[in-house]
């Protein structure tokens, strides 16, 4: 086993109705980290929440088609992701942009895939 490694976990929050150039924008940041060769994302969907409007996205029958909170976590060295957020400044729909750091104890079977 590896040395513990210091690191960040950045977290994005925003919902599956954010786009970016016609497309999700969860996909588009995600699409942003793999070219910027990030460690690793992960998007997790919410069944509910809310964010500074304090409007509830809720996960119900009735409403198929909720605009549903996402969070999209992504952990590297905080000298990547602040470049990284940075260059997402002009994306609409980005809510709370968080850092934490963490410890990182094993990366997946063989360390880093190209």
């Amino acid at each position: 086993m590896q040395a513990p490694q210091q690191a960040v976990l950045l977290r994005i929050f925003t919902t599956e109705g954010a786009r970016e150039g016609g497309r999700p924008l969860y996909e588009a940041i995600i699409r942003r980290a793999r070219d910027a060769r990030l460690a690793g994302a992960t998007v997790l969907r919410g069944p509910m929440g809310f964010g500074a409007s304090a409007k509830l996205h809720n996960a119900n029958i009735i409403d198929l088609a909720a605009d549903l909170p996402l969070v999209i976590e992504i952990v590297d060295a905080d000298e990547k992701l602040r470049p990284f957020v940075a260059a997402l400044e002009g994306m609409a729909d980005i809510g709370l942009v968080t850092f934490e750091k963490v410890e990182v104890v094993h990366y997946g079977k063989g360390g880093r895939r190209d």
